[in-house]
């Protein structure tokens, strides 16, 4: 015969409490002594009484569910391939459970406005933090403006109304573009896409360095249509076939940089000796391929901590402002 499911107020009975002194002690209400907290616990934990989160979601102001969205739409077949989003998602992730949020991680099926307003309004979760800004910037400022709860790692110009935490993307291009200027290069290429609003910066703060040459610089783009590994070695196989080699490469990942690599070395072209190139990201990989990658850094622990940070804070309705971590040049073997 199957056992009969213990209630809360089976609970109360058997603890000798009120109903609503076992829902306080169970929640962590802190008018709730540790004495009698202890007591409804244990009374809890002997006859396998569990909580029913979703009904408690129901009743309280806030579901302690917050989504993390991640740009699949910038990537090959919906798969993410550079470590940099999952670095980023470890530290958004320690963050949460920091502060006892739950962390959903939502399916690349969020493509408009009415499918994260009806997560919000259905109490699945409270709001979203949004790993990857790619060519969303519409969507995310319609969101913001229907008070839909959001951060948004990316980039932020006058016009961006919506809480974003990011690098310094136009100083990281700006910091590429003078190590190229210092080394005398005249040919150089940046590989990335502009309709993303942090590549477009970093795209912008490298040709803002390369003006100050006293010297003419060829300057060249290589668009890339998706951020796959394979996508960018193929690309610049292909610009290498039809055209001579640049001899500096500033690429808007630390990953495309890599591949990148691997097509100049079937060329039999060397870091250095026939090239400069620089990534972005400092993904853990970087100091350790080969050759070491030179690169512009971003913290993904304090990144990951302030999204969450602002994101409490918009959920709070404190209008945070947006973020910006500091961002360096790394130099290493290319």
């Amino acid at each position: 015969m199957r056992k009969k499911q213990i209630t809360m107020d089976d609970v109360a009975r058997l603890a000798n409490v009120s109903k609503p002194t076992v829902s306080r002690a169970l929640s962590g209400n802190p008018n709730v002594t540790e004495q009698t907290r202890e007591k409804v616990l244990a009374v809890a934990r002997e006859h396998g009484y569990a909580v029913n989160r979703n009904a408690r979601k129901l009743r309280e102001k806030h579901t302690n569910t917050v989504a993390v969205v991640l740009d699949f739409s910038s990537h090959r077949r919906d798969r993410i391939s550079d470590p940099f989003i999952y670095e980023l998602l470890a530290g958004v992730s320690e963050a949460l459970s920091v502060r006892n949020q739950d962390l959903l991680l939502s399916p690349p099926t969020l493509t408009n406005v009415d499918s994260y307003r009806d997560l919000v309004m259905s109490r699945v979760v409270d709001g979203f933090i949004m790993l990857g800004q790619g060519a969303n910037d519409a969507l995310f400022s319609e969101l913001h403006e229907l008070n839909v709860p959001l951060v948004v790692w990316g980039g932020k110009t006058d016009d961006t109304e919506y809480c974003t935490v990011g690098s310094d993307n136009f100083l990281g291009g700006y910091l590429a573009g003078e190590r190229f200027v210092t080394n005398k290069c005249k040919d150089v290429l940046y590989v990335g896409n502009s309709e993303h609003l942090e590549l477009r910066l970093r795209r912008d703060g490298l040709r803002k360095a390369l003006n100050t040459a006293h010297y003419d610089i060829k300057f060249r783009e290589l668009e890339i249509e998706d951020f796959s590994f394979s996508s960018h070695f193929e690309s610049m196989a292909r610009l290498l076939k039809k055209s001579s080699a640049p001899d500096a490469i500033f690429t808007y990942s630390d990953t495309a940089g890599m591949a990148v690599i691997n097509a100049l070395n079937e060329h039999g072209l060397e870091p250095i000796k026939d090239y400069f190139l620089i990534g972005y990201n400092d993904i853990a990989q970087a100091s350790h391929f080969s050759p070491r990658l030179t690169t512009i850094r971003q913290d993904t622990f304090l990144a990951g901590s302030l999204l969450v940070e602002k994101f409490m804070s918009v959920l709070n309705k404190n209008n945070p402002t947006s973020s910006t971590i500091p961002t360096e040049l790394i130099v290493r073997g290319t």
